[in-house]
Formats: C-alpha cells, structure tokens, sequence
C-alpha cells in the first residue's frame, strides 16, 4: 500500500496552501472546490464544442473554412508578420484538431472511423482534404481553442 507521503510532495505543497487558502476564505470544502472546477472546466471546453460542431453542421461551413486554412501559404513575403503569425497558427491548429479528432473517431466510431480500428483513414480525412463532419469536428476544436485564448488573454489585461 503506498504511504500518504506521496501528498506531501514538495512540488504541490505551494499549489495545497494556495487551494487550502481559498478554501477557508470561501469556507468551501477544497473537494467541493475542486469538484465545481473541474465541472466548470469542462461546460466551458465540452459544451462551445458540441454547439459550435451542429452549427458549422448546419450551416456548412466548416470544410469551406479549414480547407481555406489549410491552403493558404505561410511563406507570403508581403504579409505583415503579425499576419503570417495567425496564419501558422491557425494552420498549426487545424493540425491539432486533425489529430484531436482522429482519435476520437477511432475511439468511438465517429467521423468515418470504424470503432477501435487501425490503419487507413477514411476517405474524408486523407490526402489533406478534410471533409463533411471531420472538418465541422476541426473547425469547432479551432473556434473553441481561440476563444478560450482569448479569454485567458483577456484576463491577463485587466
């Protein structure tokens, strides 16, 4: 059996002291602390997600939208630099969501996916060219990140 010294762990003590303060200036229980959090944390990544998915679903825009990412070249010598720095950005993030969303397809037979399969992926997501639902799943994995960045930004300013 593993001794309880693993939470006394140096690394956490400053993090423990930190949640333990707001604890009692809430006089809420840290597990109940800890619990909302993690709750709240999810609204706030798993619900935007999901809403923003069926919208650019219905609406179609998703494949329009990362296809015009994902072809746009970087390397324009004309483009500012603050530009061509959203540009990559985005464009790295169309790459995360490729990713994101591979393994969620695969896991749970989504997108074209076969559940739990290897090997080739389905047509929709090869060669570059994402389509139908996975670009709809990409897109809203991008929209989600920005605006979480951007409220994470806009915290750092006030």
């Amino acid at each position: 059996m593993a001794s309880n010294n693993s939470n006394k762990s140096p690394a956490f003590a400053q993090y423990r002291r930190t949640l333990n303060a707001i604890s009692a200036r809430t006089g809420t229980p840290l597990p109940s602390l800890i619990l909302s959090f993690g709750i709240l944390h999810e609204l706030t990544a798993i619900v935007p997600l999901v809403g923003i998915f069926y919208g650019a679903r219905t609406l179609g825009i998703g494949e329009r939208v990362v296809s015009a990412v994902v072809q746009q070249d970087i390397t324009t010598p004309e483009d500012g630099s603050a530009l061509r720095w959203t540009r990559a950005k985005f464009k790295t993030w169309v790459e995360e969501g490729e990713g994101k969303v591979e393994r969620v397809g695969r896991r749970y037979g989504l997108f074209g996916f076969e559940k739990g399969a290897e090997g080739a992926a389905p047509e929709s997501f090869r060669s570059g060219q994402i389509a139908g639902d996975v670009a709809n799943a990409v897109f809203a994995y991008g929209v989600t990140k920005v605006n979480n960045g951007r409220v994470y930004l806009m915290q750092d300013w006030h």
